[in-house]
């Protein structure tokens, strides 16, 4: 197995990072207070990965994101990923979550009980948690049961998870009209 590279590119919402191996993403990182800090975060998860100019799949990956980053619809399925090391329950939600189209939200328990394995929101939400592939595998997109953010792992925390969604014009997949009901979306009463 070859080593991991990694590249930082900008974005929309500042520089964030991409990492690889072979050919596919195994990571992704949003934007950290420095580039210092960024490099750091990576080391921490990826060690021995190298700073490298990317190929041109992952570079194709890094437009995706700058695309989607800037309100454009995407589609990462074209994009080869490695999860290598995720345990299977967490592969499956990881891939439930890849399912969920830009500017459309679920519930944990909405992942749960698609799975087959309803009352495990919270074990949802800890694998969504541990999601190295951020952005291309959107669980950003997943939302707690009372249409409020729930957790986010990235720099930031539930701040950048609202960010996201509203960069994509999120809405709640089932329910018209719940997500721009949410407490963060209203406009203040003057």
């Amino acid at each position: 197995m070859t080593a991991a590279s990694f590249a930082l590119f900008d974005t929309a919402i500042g520089r964030c990072a991409i990492i690889w191996r072979d050919q596919a993403v195994i990571g992704t990182a949003l934007p950290e207070a420095s580039n210092e800090k960024l490099r750091a975060a990576i080391a921490r998860r990826f060690a021995g990965a190298t700073e490298a100019a990317p190929p041109s799949s992952i570079t194709g990956a890094m437009e995706a994101i700058r695309r989607l980053l800037l309100g454009e619809p995407e589609n990462f399925s074209s994009i080869a990923i490695d999860l290598e090391g995720v345990a299977a329950f967490e592969r499956r939600v990881l891939a439930a979550a890849l399912r969920i189209p830009a500017g459309e939200t679920r519930t944990y328990g909405d992942i749960a009980e698609a799975l087959g394995a309803p009352g495990a929101a919270r074990a949802v939400g800890a694998a969504l948690g541990r999601n190295p592939i951020p952005i291309i595998i959107p669980c950003h997109r997943v939302l707690a049961a009372d249409g409020r953010s729930g957790g986010f792992s990235a720099p930031g925390g539930a701040s950048t998870k609202l960010r996201l969604l509203e960069i994509e014009g999120a809405r709640r997949g089932s329910e018209p009209g719940l997500f721009e009901r949410l407490p963060w979306r209203t406009k203040p009463s003057a």
